[in-house]
């Protein structure tokens, strides 16, 4: 279980470079998954959507660039800037970031078309609290999309991964963000995080119907999704 006080902490020193890290370290990748995410939902084009845990805003926003009307929600205030100068350079959709938590969202039952959380679901102290917060919201048909990294099957991959993930990764997000625990946290957390089908049926645990996962890019990152059944709010 992480401590959200460090947590927050961690990410508001390192908040002016978390996209250059994320770009460096992910080789430019990490967009292409927000992407496939986006895909995932189908057509969102004036929708309401919840982003949680949502940083800088690129998940948020590339779901405003395909038409949702968006909320982004961070309890790291030094995100919510930057993210809003993003958001200010796009077009659409109206977006808006708030300072909020994951795990007792200011929003009513049944509130938005879709929520969604990229690389945040780890940090969070309680997963299935969040899982729950993101089934509430969202309106019965809804879905719930989890974009979360994962460690990569097979014996070689999974191997070669796993030094660049502990060793090699730690060494470069230190030398770009200046901080020593930063990127040293991210692989204790992804090796802690269960496999694909355990949190699958975690999202079936909390209520969701219709679950299922993609692995992407070879098994680095893993997209979850799961519906908020039609027939039942609560």
């Amino acid at each position: 279980m992480t401590d959200p006080q460090a947590v927050q902490t961690m990410f508001g020193r390192i908040a002016g470079r978390y996209d250059l890290l994320n770009r460096v370290l992910s080789a430019g990748i990490d967009q292409a998954w927000r992407r496939a995410t986006v895909r995932q939902a189908g057509d969102v084009a004036g929708l309401e959507g919840l982003d949680l845990c949502c940083g800088t805003g690129d998940l948020t926003l590339a779901f405003r660039k395909a038409g949702a009307r968006m909320v982004g929600l961070d309890f790291t205030k030094e995100m919510l800037p930057l993210a809003d100068k993003k958001g200010a350079r796009g077009s659409g959709q109206p977006v808006t970031f708030v300072r909020g938590d994951a795990m007792c969202v200011a929003a009513r039952d049944d509130s938005v078309d879709f929520t969604s959380v990229s690389f945040g679901i780890r940090n969070v102290s309680n997963r299935i609290g969040c899982l729950e917060e993101m089934r509430r919201v969202t309106r019965p048909g809804g879905q719930v999309l989890v974009l979360e990294f994962t460690m990569p099957p097979g014996p070689i991959l999974g191997r070669l991964y796993r030094t660049y993930f502990t060793r090699l990764l730690p060494m470069v997000g230190r030398l770009v963000s200046k901080h020593n625990d930063a990127y040293s946290y991210l692989p204790r957390t992804v090796l802690a995080w269960p496999a694909p089908d355990v949190f699958e049926s975690e999202m079936q645990g909390v209520g969701l119907v219709d679950t299922g996962h993609r692995l992407l890019s070879r098994g680095i990152a893993c997209l979850h999704y799961g519906t908020v059944p039609a027939e039942a709010s609560a």
